[in-house]
């Protein structure tokens, strides 16, 4: 880590990455080059094999792209009340996940947790967990 990055706290690097994710979402825009701010060239996030965007996120595009399939999904989606703690590049995050899905209308709140790898103030690994992805699938119908 840098001197620079290593001075910011869990939540200053998680506020980062969620703004640059919800901005990214709002934009509309195809360009993966604004999620550099927040996202490590050589990033992978693991999203459960349950949910409609299973798998592996490679890189940039593959962030792009997983991002672009949650807003095709969901019409809202916030993270609140969120508590982390950082251990050298690894961030530990509770949170309340709020979710609205966009063909159905219903919505979902439920405890949600991630365990985040940065390197040099970048994620470079994120793996989310999902209080219960039944409940997330039933909403979408």
């Amino acid at each position: 880590m840098t001197e620079q990055t290593d001075r910011l706290t869990a939540e200053q690097l998680l506020e980062r990455m969620f703004a640059v994710e919800f901005d990214f979402m709002r934009s509309g825009n195809g360009d993966v080059g604004p999620l550099a701010r927040a996202y490590h060239p050589d990033v992978v996030v693991h999203e459960p094999a349950s949910l409609p965007y299973p798998g592996d996120w490679v890189g940039l595009e593959g962030i792009g792209t997983l991002l672009r399939k949650m807003d095709e999904v969901w019409s809202d989606m916030r993270v609140e009340d969120m508590q982390a703690a950082r251990a050298g590049d690894v961030v530990y995050m509770n949170a309340t996940l709020h979710l609205k899905a966009r063909a159905s209308g219903a919505e979902i709140e439920q405890p949600f947790a991630e365990v985040l790898r940065f390197k040099n103030g970048l994620l470079l690994d994120g793996t989310p967990f999902y209080y219960d992805t039944s409940a997330i699938l039933a909403a979408l119908g």
